[in-house]
């Protein structure tokens, strides 16, 4: 029988499929070897697909709209709920089925290569980055064994290692010399590698245009800029800053009941990676905002001040993702000079227009 929405449960070599028909009814189950999957639904009419945003379900998604399908992307924490019974293949798929046929239901926006290519050097920059802290560490508890301690950071390391090792000293054998040469060496290799990965980073960063607009937000380097751009695009998929700040995990929890209105922490739901980055960028920022008399800088100075500086720097990357949200999401450009209008539309809208959404940025800002 024919499907109109088909679920997908994605996994290494067989996946498991099933489908229903405009009732909301399921016709059918099938299981699928990977080589298999294309050819099947190369055969089917148009419809709507539904799968768990997990490994490979980007690549399967361009594949599968490039068919003629309609793919939406779930978060498998918000199927959990609909599974029924025990957890099968068969129970997930059609726990798929039922998220991805609810109105209400968020979808995880289908990434296109050239996103998943730049999120894929950012991966392998932040790997080379910790294990360049591990072996940091290794080399310094080896030290430290030995009567010798180095004062803490990546460049005291490097500039004390040569010394240390043309130095005399009999607590460090000639066996273990030799061996802390060759981790220097592999040290040097990871920081060559770090190096590149910065320079191709700094080529894509001044390649796109929404990376230069987002990096005049104070706090915004080319590496938040490009790790934003390549999760979320023009963030079409976000109604507002707050959205994109809620997905990023950086809006506080709720345990409200009976009206009563309770705020913890944040969530730190999202993408840690790049609400690690904003809040990095936002820290950065706020050393220098007593220096400065903008709004923007006397505001971050002022939560400084009454709540702190760990408070005062998560204010800071809630706020500029919403204001990142508004650059990207209408192509706007930061204005750092004018304290009561940070983002301009583009030339050529009317006054009315500009003063409308300048007084909506603010209070999505505030």
């Amino acid at each position: 029988m024919e499907a109109t929405t088909i679920a997908i449960d994605l996994a290494k070599n067989v996946f498991a499929v099933c489908g229903t028909n405009a009732a909301g009814r399921v016709v059918w189950h099938k299981e699928l070897r990977r080589a298999q999957l294309l050819g099947f639904m190369r055969k089917m009419a148009p419809c709507l697909i539904g799968m768990e945003a997990c490994g490979g379900a980007h690549y399967w998604a361009r594949q599968l709209t490039a068919l003629g399908h309609q793919v939406r992307l779930v978060s498998p924490a918000l199927v959990t709920p609909y599974r029924k019974g025990n957890k099968t293949d068969r129970n997930d798929a059609e726990a798929i089925l039922e998220a991805v046929t609810r109105p209400s239901m968020r979808f995880v926006p289908v990434k296109s290569l050239a996103q998943q290519d730049l999120l894929a050097l950012h991966r392998v920059r932040s790997q080379l980055l910790k294990n360049r802290t591990a072996l940091c560490n290794q080399l310094r508890g080896l030290l430290r064994e030995r009567g010798v301690a180095v004062r803490p950071g990546v460049t005291a390391l490097k500039h004390a290692l040569p010394t240390i090792l043309a130095e005399e000293n009999s607590e460090i054998s000639g066996e273990i010399r030799d061996l802390l040469i060759e981790m220097s060496d592999w040290l040097r290799t990871l920081e060559a590698r770090i190096a590149s990965c910065d320079e191709k980073l700094d080529r894509k960063f001044k390649a796109d245009e929404r990376c230069k607009r987002l990096a005049k937000v104070p706090g915004v380097g080319p590496l938040v800029a490009t790790a934003l751009v390549a999760t979320v695009g023009n963030a079409q998929e976000f109604r507002n800053g707050r959205e994109l700040s809620a997905f990023l995990g950086l809006v506080p929890r709720q345990h409200s009941s009976g009206g009563k209105r309770v705020l913890l922490g944040i969530t730190k739901r999202g993408d840690r990676y790049l609400r690690t980055l904003l809040i990095h960028g936002a820290r950065a920022s706020l050393r220098w905002s007593a220096l400065k008399t903008d709004s923007y800088s006397c505001w971050a100075a002022r939560i400084k001040t009454e709540r702190g500086p760990n408070v005062a720097t998560v204010a800071m990357a809630n706020k500029n993702a919403r204001i990142l949200w508004a650059l990207l999401n209408r192509g706007e450009r930061y204005r750092s000079d004018n304290s009561t209008q940070r983002a301009v539309s583009r030339p050529g809208s009317p006054p009315s227009v500009e003063r409308a959404r300048a007084a909506k940025l603010r209070m999505v800002e505030d």
